[in-house]
């Protein structure tokens, strides 16, 4: 740390608590305490009850969560592959810059963008998608996929080449040394990849608000429908589901990486 004072390094680590601390974790904070309250008219909630979080249990909440749950697996893998496979693909040739910048288009242009686009090119037949699941997980992947990309392509950038030039003097064939050289020293990369394109699927509302079928509700969506409606309780209760379920599955990656950087 840059200040070695102890008096000087506390007072700098209240000031961060005292400043941000409040903006990062207030709202979160909020949120559950909406979710167990049942009216809110002063500066604290009202009424305490459980009945929200029973209600998301059973019946159409479970099915969005599920959904949405399904949507993140099937698009982080989608993800992760495609990814992984461009970045070993381009690293080291003339298309590197052409790749970076395909890859990163879709999320530097709104996600609406995005969605509107799917719906025009997927509406038609040969390639009917429109009112399919399959549309939904297809906007998921295309938005995710910059990440994993980016994240396997700076882990190849720091990767020691003589490990490779061992395996392969050793007779080692390529694919061999994908397999058992390249991949497992990827393998933290890749699970942080796969942990915040799992995250970032779970949270996608604006491309999925454009392309969901009535069958395929994922939770981001119930949620926005819930509160614009004006039931902002119920709502929250499924916000704070929606995180839970998200921050498990990032804590599950993270265990995974951990024993792959320790490896």
């Amino acid at each position: 740390m840059l200040v070695h004072s102890p008096r000087a390094r506390l007072a700098v680590q209240a000031a961060f608590f005292a400043l941000f601390l409040p903006v990062f974790a207030l709202p979160f904070l909020v949120i559950v305490a909406a979710s167990l309250a049942t009216g809110w008219s002063g500066a604290f909630p009202s009424g305490a009850t459980l009945d929200h979080y029973r209600a998301v249990t059973h019946g159409d909440a479970l099915d969005a969560l599920t959904t949405s749950v399904l949507t993140a697996v099937a698009a982080s893998a989608a993800a992760l592959v495609t990814g992984t496979w461009a970045a070993l693909a381009a690293r080291g040739t003339r298309a590197r810059r052409v790749v970076d910048l395909l890859f990163v288009l879709p999320v530097a242009v709104p996600s609406v963008v995005v969605g509107l686009s799917l719906l025009v090119a997927f509406s038609k037949p040969p390639f009917l998608l429109n009112g399919t699941p399959a549309i939904v997980v297809l906007a998921h992947t295309i938005l995710v996929t910059a990440f994993a990309y980016q994240s396997v392509a700076a882990a190849l950038d720091r990767l020691d080449p003589a490990c490779e030039q061992a395996a392969a003097s050793l007779g080692a064939g390529p694919l061999r040394v994908l397999v058992q050289v390249k991949l497992p020293l990827l393998l933290p990369s890749l699970s942080a990849a796969a942990g915040l394109c799992f995250a970032l699927s779970m949270g996608e509302l604006s491309a999925t608000m454009m392309l969901y079928p009535p069958d395929w509700l994922p939770l981001p969506v119930k949620v926005f429908a819930s509160t614009d409606r004006g039931a902002l309780f119920p709502g929250a209760a499924l916000a704070v589901v929606l995180m839970v379920t998200t921050l498990l599955a990032l804590f599950a990656v993270s265990r995974i990486r951990t024993k792959a950087a320790y490896r």
